[in-house]
This record gives C-alpha cells, structure tokens and sequence, in this order.
C-alpha cells in the first residue's frame, strides 16, 4: 500500500499529533484548507492518486519521483489589480502545497503516468507484472 507523507507544515504536524482523531471540525479544516485532499485507490492492475485542486491547471502541478518517493506539489500565483480616478489596488494570492508519498517496490515507477481533468490531478502507478501475477492465483482445495 502506498504510504503517506505529508510535508512538515504545523498543520500536518498538529494532524500528526492528534492521530487525525482530534475532536474540533474547525482545526480539522483549517490543517487541510492548504493541502488539497487525495483519495489513493487499488485494484489488481495499479494504484490511482487523485488530488481534488479545483482552481489549479495542469501547468500549475509537479510531479516528481526520487529514490521510492513519489511528491506531487504545485504552485499558483494569481494578480489582481484594479484602477480608478483615486486609488489603485493590487492582490496578490498565492497557492502551493507538496504531498510525498512512499512508493513500494511492487510498483514499476517508469510507467508512472499523470493527467489532469476537470481540477482533479490523476496519477497512475502501475504495478510490476510479477506482482500482478502473484496477486492472481487459484488456490486447490483438498
């Protein structure tokens, strides 16, 4: 299974802490506002990584491989500038994260493939055929 990683920010490090059952809905929210949510979903064939980051566009994301980790991370700026006959004002807004996650050896890391649809990130990682193999197996019964 792929293992989970998050960058040390405090709100991982409060998330850490509290075993992810910490009580309070609003600190739950607050430590997730940052870092996008990941469903990781298997089947006989792969792993699935989607990361749900409506506003981000394909450009916008990273994703890189090193050594058995796998860290999708993205950076977004945003300018808004408005101007009339007394005053100009200009916003700026920021957006980044970074999520690693451990990759096992029964994933073949060359065919990692990613793609991106409707602010929803996918990332595919295929298991090695040896391991799909032994996965599937009919057991005798005596």
């Amino acid at each position: 299974m792929l293992a989970l990683r998050n960058i040390n920010t405090l709100p991982s490090l409060v998330e850490e802490f509290f075993n992810n059952d910490f009580p309070f809905s609003w600190l739950r929210t607050w430590s997730t506002s940052s870092v996008p949510a990941v469903n990781i979903a298997e089947n006989k064939d792969e792993y699935r990584i989607e990361v749900a980051a409506p506003g981000l566009d394909k450009d916008d994301f990273k994703v890189n491989i090193e050594d058995d980790t796998l860290t999708i991370s993205a950076n977004k700026e945003v300018k808004k500038e408005e101007k009339d006959e007394t005053y100009t004002r200009r916003e700026f807004s920021y957006t980044s994260f970074s999520r690693s996650f451990n990759l096992p050896d029964t994933v073949d890391s060359e065919k990692i493939k990613a793609e991106h649809k409707n602010g929803v990130l996918t990332i595919y990682v295929p298991k090695k055929e040896e391991v799909k193999k032994k996965l599937s197996r009919e057991v005798k019964i005596s």
